[in-house]
């Protein structure tokens, strides 16, 4: 079997469409940072805080752009391309969001994740709530990282693998998952910092030089202006903020593809990326994914200091600025350079507009995507090591030895790689990789973010609350997803049946489990001192008090820099 994987593989060299030069690249870059992974994080004895944690000794640079690693994956660099090219700039609003998120990360959660020296997410929510809550943020947790951070991942990686080398699916697959099992499962997350570092420069540099030679080949075809390009573009193409409603073009477009496909047509006729949709189902996602989620937020609780976790978040925001200048900005460019080529296939944009790139710098791009796509799996596979570890295994064995939790975050990231390999199959049946991405969540997302900021902010919330809401959006948005993905049948009923957006469909799963959990709440006992006594803040203007730590690196300071910096870009390319 694994004979006749390799020699497809190698068949597959040959209808590859990216240079031997190229190709020597990407394999090199492919062994070179599996070494350097084992080389910084391997240890004989390593001990459960050295490989969850990397000894608590991040400083806030390092955290920052362990972050953004953590987050931009091939799913950004294909899926924002693919969404620049059918969207626009709007597609940014994910990215520019993210800003905002990561001040409140850094402002009002992340106070107390550090004052409370905890390992995971959910020891923070048992000692907010109780023991049961944690056991299933655990749970969600790990199958969100499975099924979003890996598997979906995963799928993306292996379309960029078989467009450029012609490798098989299902051998991209392998590939990609192995290397990085192998040096995340024996470095743990110092192998995954390290690495980060090394593959951020590799991502942001590739993608400012594919910009570079997209603004050029515009340039050759006499595109010389901002006006000019816009004149190219679709109607609000360039614009960060779009109507609620669509044109009559597009209403009509949509109309026919209804037809074409032998769907009914929506029922409204709702823009998915509108404001509307944006500022208020952004956040609902948004605070889910920078504040709760155990993926991302790892890094910040690895920090040497609370100032050097606080100060990582807003770093981090103000390194989310350059996705929209740098991922989608080429969508749009390919739509204006090559719309014919790519037509309505516009998940091979960022493909496609790779062909401008020369020999060597190729292989470099394409090292870059693969540096995104292995970031984001190391730092899934290293929170699921940290969670099974910590949340499950050792709260049912207390007394359980650090090198058997080692061993079992190890072997528990093996199972996880596989697992997330077949789920990787089910990528196509999404309308686009971001959308996949973005989707999925609905499922949890909305409830988790009710739990934690009703949670921080209101000492009332208690566990039966908490408890209640999460399992609301869970069997809520299990049955939202069956529908509308749709994993049962072939018509979305939501989307494209009510006409309802998956943005807006975060809002009211929000506010649903949002009346849950103050109903719940207020109808079962009040909580026990120890469950608020420096876990949630008493006056929400107590997140900006104290004395000041430096400077400009004060996290006050550095977050009004950076939303006044978003501030200003809103206004530009509104």
């Amino acid at each position: 079997m694994m004979g006749d994987m390799f020699a497809n593989l190698f068949d597959g060299f040959s209808d590859a469409t990216i240079s031997t030069t190229d190709t020597i690249i990407v394999v090199a870059y492919l062994l070179g940072i599996m070494v350097v992974g084992i080389w910084a994080g391997y240890k004989r004895h390593t001990s459960s805080d050295q490989f969850f944690l990397a000894g608590r000794s991040l400083r806030w640079p390092i955290i920052g752009t362990g972050l953004f690693c953590a987050n931009i994956s091939t799913i950004h660099l294909v899926g924002l391309a693919s969404s620049g090219y059918k969207n626009g700039l709007v597609i940014g609003n994910f990215e520019w969001m993210a800003g905002f998120c990561l001040i409140l990360l850094g402002i009002v959660f992340a106070p107390f994740y550090f004052r409370n020296k905890i390992s995971t997410l959910p020891e923070y929510i048992e000692k907010r709530y109780g023991a049961g809550p944690r056991m299933f943020l655990a749970f969600i947790f790990i199958m969100s990282a499975l099924l979003i951070h890996i598997g979906i991942s995963l799928y993306a990686g292996a379309a960029v693998l078989e467009e450029f080398f012609g490798i098989p699916y299902m051998a991209s697959i392998i590939i990609i998952a192995v290397i990085t099992a192998i040096y995340t499962i024996v470095g743990g997350l110092k192998a995954v910092m390290v690495t980060d570092a090394v593959q951020a420069v590799l991502l942001l540099a590739g993608a400012a030089i594919l910009t570079g030679f997209g603004i050029y080949e515009l340039h050759v075809h006499g595109i010389d202006s901002w006006a000019a390009f816009k004149a190219a573009c679709r109607p609000d193409q360039l614009s960060m903020v779009q109507q609620i409603g669509l044109s009559k073009e597009a209403v009509a477009a949509a109309s026919a593809a209804a037809a074409e496909a032998g769907r009914e047509a929506p029922m409204f006729a709702l823009n998915e990326f509108s404001w509307f949709s944006i500022l208020f189902g952004y956040p609902v996602l948004g605070i889910w994914y920078w504040c709760t989620d155990q993926t991302i937020v790892q890094k910040v609780l690895a920090a040497k200091t609370e100032k050097d976790g606080r100060d990582g978040a807003i770093f981090a925001g103000f390194l989310k600025i350059l996705p929209v200048f740098l991922m989608v900005l080429p969508g749009v460019i390919a739509y204006v350079l090559f719309k014919q080529e790519i037509g309505e296939d516009n998940d091979r944009t960022l493909m496609v507009m790779m062909g401008l790139l020369p020999t060597g710098i190729k292989g470099l791009m394409a090292a870059g995507l693969l540096a995104a796509l292995m970031s984001t799996i190391e730092a899934a596979l290293n929170s699921t090591a940290t969670l099974t570890s910590e949340d499950i295994v050792k709260r049912l064995r207390p007394n359980i030895s650090d090198a058997a939790l080692v061993l079992i975050g190890r072997v528990t990231a093996g199972i996880v790689v596989v697992l997330a390999m077949l789920w990787s199959t089910q990528g196509g049946k999404f309308g686009s990789i971001f959308e996949a991405i973005n989707k999925i969540p609905m499922a949890f997302a909305p409830g988790i973010t009710a739990v934690f900021l009703w949670g921080v902010f209101w000492p009332r919330g208690n566990k039966q609350g908490a408890m209640a809401a999460m399992v609301f959006n869970v069997i809520v948005g299990f049955i939202y997803l069956a529908v509308d993905i749709p994993l049962i049948g072939d018509k979305m009923l939501i989307a494209h049946g009510l006409g309802i957006p998956f943005m807006q469909v975060g809002v009211y799963l929000f506010l649903l489990s949002s009346v849950v959990y103050f109903v719940v709440s207020l109808a079962t006992p009040v909580p026990a001192k120890a469950q608020t006594e420096n876990l949630c803040w008493t006056r929400p203007l107590d997140a900006l008090r104290g004395k000041m730590q430096g400077t400009i690196t004060d996290p006050r300071v550095m977050a009004g820099i950076l939303f006044a910096v978003l501030a200003v870009l809103y206004v530009i390319l509104h």
